[in-house]
């Protein structure tokens, strides 16, 4: 059942635009990463829950998506998430080197539970590294020592992902096809395994 949950738990471009999330449910993943692992359990990071609308539509312009499609600009109107998860460190926990070096982890960590948990519930989920975070941080009135470093969006999805294998050329970059389908190249498990 989880390696289920792992296929279907894809990096969503386009939500069903009609769908709310419920304050309960976007709660429940941000405990899901509380419960799960933290480097020497400093619990450094800080969840801040963006489900009001107008604010969600605020926050979607702040944040660049899909950045190797060149040519598209996602998602598509209508398309956008129910919420917003920013995901911070809290500059207070531990020396800002230990953070730098740590943090990462912890936040990887933290997405993983939350989009697992996401997807368990029929949603799905996008972790955005390419966000305006200056002006993120200000729209939300965060205090100096919360520091935000990622924005994952959320909703219910509304578009096709296919897993597919790396073609021989050898190229893992994600493509949509005329019918918009977004596909996934993946590599064999032969090709990862040093020792065979």
């Amino acid at each position: 059942m989880l390696k289920d949950l792992i296929i279907k738990n894809r990096s969503c471009r386009g939500y069903d635009g009609s769908y709310v999330m419920s304050r309960e449910d976007l709660l429940e993943l941000v405990d899901a990463a509380r419960l799960s692992g933290s480097t020497t359990n400093r619990q450094q990071l800080r969840f801040y829950i963006a489900d009001d609308k107008e604010l969600v539509e605020k926050i979607l312009p702040l944040t660049r998506w899909g950045g190797l499609f060149k040519d598209r600009h996602l998602p598509y109107e209508g398309k956008g998430p129910s919420a917003f998860i920013i995901i911070c460190v809290d500059r207070t926990v531990c020396p800002p080197a230990y953070a730098e070096k740590w943090a990462p982890y912890d936040i990887g960590i933290a997405c993983q539970s939350m989009l697992l948990t996401a997807t368990e519930k029929g949603c799905a989920g996008l972790m955005i590294g390419n966000v305006k975070f200056d002006e993120l941080k200000a729209l939300l009135q965060l205090p100096e020592e919360l520091e935000p470093k990622l924005a994952v969006a959320f909703g219910k999805p509304d578009e096709e992902i296919k897993i597919v294998d790396v073609p021989a050329d050898g190229n893992v970059n994600y493509y949509r096809d005329e019918n918009d389908v977004h596909y996934v190249p993946k590599r064999a498990l032969k090709d990862l395994i040093i020792n065979p």
